[in-house]
């Protein structure tokens, strides 16, 4: 089958067309991303109005691209998939509902996909791994541990109690005075510097369980930015560095608690696989291989490029789900919260809106 699918969640305005064959197996036809860095850059963030307005503006001509270079009409693909939520509800209306008019257009079917799914089942459209996995979810909005038994079908394990991880470095890097998104910003500084320089602390590492918390890490991180103010290209780079080996010690703890957990619930199962945007950064993925490695797990990581937003992945789980019988009515609406684990207790929101994590 033939899905197109489109992204429009947060920053990147997305579209690719993703073939699911009859073994499960997977080829990505056409993938195109349009990144909203520059419109953003000047606020240091994200704004969402100004990500909804470049969505409408640029949608049709990716999606127009994406179905050129797959050399397809409408008439060829068998259905819609569109990020549905969580995310910036403009965004998620825009594409949601580009989505909805393409379905109804074409006579196809409409999938509206969790984009936390989408991250989650990457893994099986790069490396077709077999459920169960463990999966390490890391993003600017969300940090879990999740058991994934099944396209639908999650059970998480641990989760941040306060800041993501995305979100962490994100703020670390403004106060150090570095570019968004802050990730990449932080990665690049600390190849330069020294990372026994500053003795961060590593927040709950004496803990049981497989939870998370950074934001006593990023108020360290200020201190001792201030306590040596103003700063020099090196103290940057320094705190950069001691900021991120504080960070790669934490979650490396947290995935031997997870993997624990883990092997107890499925002890055939040895795959770690780690998605999402923070998924790209190279000291993250070296701690974790040698973490899985240690209690005889793989980990599995896609490739950079599908870390990050992309549309490719939205297909892929549209695809998943189409194969189930799994489709949803025009009537579907967006939604800013959508937990993947909606049976476990909410850590972080509860108000109108529903629970993040």
């Amino acid at each position: 089958m033939l899905v197109l699918g489109i992204e429009t969640s947060c920053d990147e305005t997305a579209a690719a067309v993703v073939e699911r064959r009859g073994d499960g197996t997977a080829r990505i036809v056409a993938d195109t991303v349009l990144s909203q860095i520059d419109e953003h850059a000047a606020f240091g963030g994200v704004v969402p109005e100004i990500a909804a307005r470049a969505h409408v503006e640029a949608l049709d001509g990716i999606v127009a691209t994406a179905m050129r270079d797959a050399g397809l009409r409408f008439a060829d693909i068998d259905a819609v998939a569109a990020t549905a939520g969580p995310g910036l509800i403009g965004g998620l209306i825009v594409g949601l509902t580009t989505a909805r008019a393409i379905a109804l257009a074409a006579g196809k079917p409409l999938v509206a996909v969790n984009h936390l799914e989408g991250h989650a089942l990457t893994a099986r459209l790069t490396d077709g791994v077999a459920f169960p996995y463990l999966l390490l979810l890391v993003s600017g909005g969300h940090t879990q541990f999740l058991a994934v038994e099944g396209v639908g079908r999650y059970h998480r394990l641990g989760t941040t109690i306060d800041d993501a991880l995305g979100e962490a470095f994100d703020k670390a890097a403004k106060l150090l005075g570095l570019p968004h998104p802050g990730g990449p910003a932080i990665e690049l500084a600390a190849k330069r510097g020294d990372a026994a320089r500053f003795a961060l602390p590593r927040p709950v590492i004496d803990r049981p369980g497989a939870d998370f918390s950074f934001s006593g890490l990023k108020t360290a991180l200020r201190l001792a930015a201030e306590a040596i103010a103003p700063l020099s290209d090196t103290d940057v780079d320094d705190l950069a560095a001691s900021f991120q080996a504080a960070v790669v010690d934490v979650v490396a703890n947290r995935a031997a608690h997870a993997i624990a957990a883990f092997a107890d619930m499925h002890p055939g199962a040895r795959n770690l696989v780690v998605a999402g945007g923070v998924a790209a950064n190279q000291a993250l993925r070296a701690s974790l291989a040698t973490e899985a490695g240690s209690h005889g797990f793989r980990l599995v990581a896609p490739p950079l490029r599908l870390c990050s937003d992309n549309a490719a992945m939205i297909a892929w789980a549209g695809a998943e789900r189409l194969a189930l019988g799994l489709t949803d009515d025009a009537g579907m609406a967006a939604r800013p919260r959508w937990p993947l684990d909606p049976d476990s207790a909410p850590m972080i929101g509860g108000g109108m809106k529903g629970a993040k994590a």
